[in-house]
């Protein structure tokens, strides 16, 4: 979490806390319906509970995303039992999120899903370069789970991808899709979006030629620049902004 996030959390209540993280959740599945990254019954992003913190928020399982409403998510324990909502949690979410939260315990939320560049991108097994300022926000914060064995629903295999991810930001999971977290809803949420259009611009500039690369120094830099958890939080807000006033049904 932000400082400034961190400072806010502490000025709400819990209850405050938990509809201010739901409410961020179902707008991002709103946002990820508009962007197309939604596939049949595939992906999620979960949101940890600020007071039963080994519990995260998550979308029902078969729910199309630009339909959720805060009502709809689902409160899941760290065993994979539904103790709020009342339809089926996605065996995938749960193998994969409950370990991630459990490995990162900084993290509040974490998204995947199977949006069409950044899978399309795994398949080559690399990792991002630094070709864009955008992409420095993932420079030597992103890794690569080179293992593809099928659908993910044990939770060992869960195991391997937060080691996989380690102290990173995004991970590209072979023959996937990405994966990223972050210490907001707002935060996680943006570096998928960010991540993807990287994908699709690197795959886009490799189609034309050999892209130049951002030096090692300034790519770091670049990187402190545009890929702090602050960042995150402020290019989600006019995404926030916009699907508060054209959807905001998405609140009941």
């Amino acid at each position: 979490m932000s400082t400034n996030e961190g400072a806010v959390f502490h000025t709400r209540s819990i209850e405050e806390e938990r509809r201010h993280r739901k409410e961020r959740l179902a707008a991002s599945f709103r946002l990820f319906a508009r962007f197309g990254f939604d596939m049949g019954v595939a992906g999620h992003i979960t949101a940890r509970d600020p007071e039963y913190t080994d519990h995260f928020w998550v979308n029902p399982y078969g729910m199309d995303f630009g339909l959720i409403k805060v009502s709809d998510l689902l409160l899941v324990n760290h065993r994979g039992v539904v103790v709020e909502g009342d339809k089926p949690v996605n065996k995938a979410a749960f193998a994969i999120h409950s370990q991630i939260h459990a490995a990162r315990p900084d993290t509040i939320a974490a998204a995947h899903s199977h949006s069409m560049y950044g899978k399309t991108w795994s398949t080559l097994g690399r990792l991002l370069d630094p070709i864009t300022q955008d992409a420095c926000a993932f420079y030597q914060d992103h890794g690569l789970f080179d293992d593809y064995t099928g659908v993910v629903y044990e939770v060992d295999e869960g195991q391997r991808i937060a080691q996989a991810l380690g102290s990173n930001k995004a991970l590209i999971l072979r023959n996937h899709g990405l994966l990223t977290v972050g210490l907001s809803v707002e935060e996680a949420v943006w570096w998928f979006i960010s991540m993807e259009r990287c994908c699709q611009t690197q795959l886009m500039a490799e189609a034309v030629a050999k892209p130049i690369l951002i030096d090692h120094e300034h790519a770091k830099l670049t990187a402190t620049q545009v890929g702090f958890h602050q960042a995150g939080d402020i290019n989600f807000q006019p995404l926030w902004e916009r699907v508060l006033r054209e959807e905001p049904d998405f609140l009941d």
